[in-house]
């Protein structure tokens, strides 16, 4: 199929594009295009008008910004993969893109337009959530600050208002003695997770602190798992308390039946995966 007809729009400056964005009709922005585009070629998607905001080199950049990691919206994925910077103080991120799409998608798709479409098996919203990153929304005469967490809703959907544009992710440098995790079942790599389990840490005298786990393809949105990081928050690692966190978020999990899975399997990944990623990240923390 092809898309339905709809305005194109090429603006040389953000300032442009957030006033197009500002008069009201029905608006998407195009960046990468790696999700959109095929929405709009199978109808899902039907805009009146496409924002293309590929000329804006004021947004494609991924900077040293002291305590934080600034990533631009027309930064793409294969460029922070690559960063330097995301190598030395974020490498969670780079080992992840050996998941995430392939090697074309990742050549033109953006880190923001991927926040953005917030596809419930992305592996990115859930990295964002234990990184406590915050995403920075422009529109005409202001911005606003939200963090990760409380930016995905649900399936494709987000909390930021049709006049709005997701300009800058600000990740926080991790302290250094901060572990991270990953895990994840999909068919293949490059292909939608099935489930996808991520967590970062920190060890103090032999005990956990600021633990932050997170999970993507289990329900409607990636998530925070509050019930494993209230459970192992100031305990020793332990195998048994992996297991036994791990159990009790599986329990509270709520799943979706999907082509993937049923619920009963997704939770059964979520046993496998979660003491896994706990004892990467100790191990990395140590």
């Amino acid at each position: 199929m092809k898309p339905s007809a709809f305005h194109y729009e090429r603006p040389a400056d953000l300032q442009a594009a957030l006033g197009l964005l500002a008069s009201g009709d029905d608006t998407r922005i195009l960046a990468g295009g790696q999700s959109l585009v095929p929405m709009m070629n199978y109808r899902l998607a039907q805009p009146e008008r496409l924002i293309d905001i590929n000329r804006l080199s004021e947004l494609d950049f991924i900077r040293d910004d002291g305590d934080v990691i600034a990533i631009g919206a027309l930064a793409r994925h294969a460029a922070i993969k690559a960063s330097p910077l995301i190598l030395k103080h974020l490498p969670i991120i780079a080992e992840a893109y050996d998941w995430i799409a392939h090697a074309a998608v990742r050549n033109r798709g953006t880190l923001c337009g991927n926040l953005c479409h917030a596809d419930a098996a992305s592996e990115m919203p859930a990295i964002m959530q234990i990184l406590e990153a915050d995403l920075v929304l422009s529109k005409v005469g202001s911005s606003r600050t939200i963090a990760a967490c409380d930016f995905f809703v649900g399936v494709y959907e987000t909390v930021i208002a049709a006049d709005e544009i997701l300009t800058e992710v600000r990740i926080p440098k991790p302290a250094p003695c901060t572990g991270w995790g990953f895990e994840e079942v999909a068919m293949r790599r490059g292909d939608y997770a099935w489930c996808t389990i991520v967590a970062a840490l920190q060890l103090e005298d032999g005990r956990i602190t600021a633990p932050r786990v997170a999970m993507a393809g289990v329900e409607d949105c990636a998530a925070r798992l509050a019930t494993v990081e209230d459970a192992i928050a100031g305990q020793a690692p332990a195998t048994r308390l992996f297991g036994q966190g791990a159990d009790a978020a599986a329990e509270a999990a709520a799943p979706t039946d999907s082509a993937t899975g049923n619920a009963a399997y997704k939770r059964d990944l979520m046993r496998a995966l979660l003491p896994r990623v706990l004892s990467e990240a100790v191990s990395r923390a140590g």
